[in-house]
């Protein structure tokens, strides 16, 4: 038995101990446009693509740079290759935590250049949260333990074919400057 996954692309990548070179944002992209937010618990198919779609332009329309565009687009690249595991158990998985950790930092070096600073990580994040307030509220009419967050941008919940939210992924991935950093 391999202890690696096959990629969309054909790549054959071991999630626990990653290589830069293997990754590849076609990959990223796919798996992620395919994957449903909340581990499938919502009222309709809401991709982890479509999620950080949302993030990045949430981001921009902050006034953000456009390297924290860019990391608020790929702030779950990690789970193209590890699946989405829900935040309230995730707490609880020491390794999974560590690996996923480790393979987005490789990410972020592969396609930003270099890891996040203190500052863009908190921006991140908090673009990340204030989504999750409206993604529990809208997919799974759960309310938040806090008021909704004022957001700068427009953004639907429609259910959009996962060919499109690919698509759309890789046109921001290149507008922000993902593709200074080629896949190689």
């Amino acid at each position: 038995m391999s202890d690696y996954i096959t990629t969309y692309t054909g790549v054959h990548i071991v999630p626990t101990r990653p290589e830069a070179g293997l990754i590849r944002i076609a990959d990223i992209a796919h798996a992620l446009s395919l994957t449903c937010r909340g581990n499938g618990h919502v009222k309709t198919f809401f991709s982890v693509g479509q999620h950080c779609i949302h993030c990045a332009l949430e981001a921009k329309a902050r006034g953000c740079s456009d390297r924290v565009v860019l990391a608020c687009l790929l702030h779950d690249a990690a789970e193209a290759y590890m699946s989405d595991v829900p935040r309230p158990f995730k707490q609880y998985l020491d390794g999974y935590r560590a690996c996923e950790e480790r393979l987005l930092d490789l990410i972020y070096t592969k396609y930003l250049g270099s890891g996040l600073s203190e500052k863009e990580a908190a921006l991140v994040k908090e673009i990340d949260d204030d989504m999750l307030c409206y993604d529990l509220a809208v997919l799974l009419r759960e309310p938040s333990d806090r008021p909704l967050p004022s957001m700068k941008s427009t953004f639907s919940y429609r259910v959009l074919p996962f060919a499109d939210v690919e698509q759309r992924y890789l046109e921001l991935f290149r507008e922000y400057g993902g593709e200074l950093y080629q896949d190689k």
